[in-house]
């Protein structure tokens, strides 16, 4: 019974650009995250432990974003990827859209889409 988990616009405060002035303050990006993985050991036991725990997620990407301090959003994308699929054995695929709203002052947003499956 394969199903997606996730969580949509994951708020995460971090250092993140390649301008002097993107490197002294923090800024604001946005993660939308889908993880695949089979729902039936936790739809059958009810318990947290054998679910996909998106607090857990959430913590993890938002440790990660504000202690590696990236360049480039294309680097962050892959690495949180990277890191998911590492510390989460159920997750059989990942898909994360990383939004950076200050990056281009005429557009919404910039923003990058990854999906990676575990080989």
């Amino acid at each position: 019974m394969t199903g997606t988990t996730g969580l949509a616009d994951l708020r995460v405060d971090c250092i993140v650009g390649i301008y002097p002035h993107e490197r002294a303050a923090a800024q604001t990006v946005f993660l939308d995250i889908e993880l695949d993985y089979d729902f039936a050991p936790a739809a059958e036991s009810d318990a947290i432990a054998d679910a996909v725990d998106y607090d857990h997620v959430a913590s993890s990407l938002t440790t990660l974003l504000q202690t590696r301090k990236f360049q480039l959003i294309e680097t962050m994308a892959e690495e949180a990827s990277a890191m998911l699929l590492d510390r989460i054995p159920a997750v059989r695929g990942v898909r994360l859209v990383i939004r950076k709203p200050a990056a281009v002052p005429a557009a919404a947003a910039s923003f990058v889409r990854v999906e990676r499956t575990r080989p």
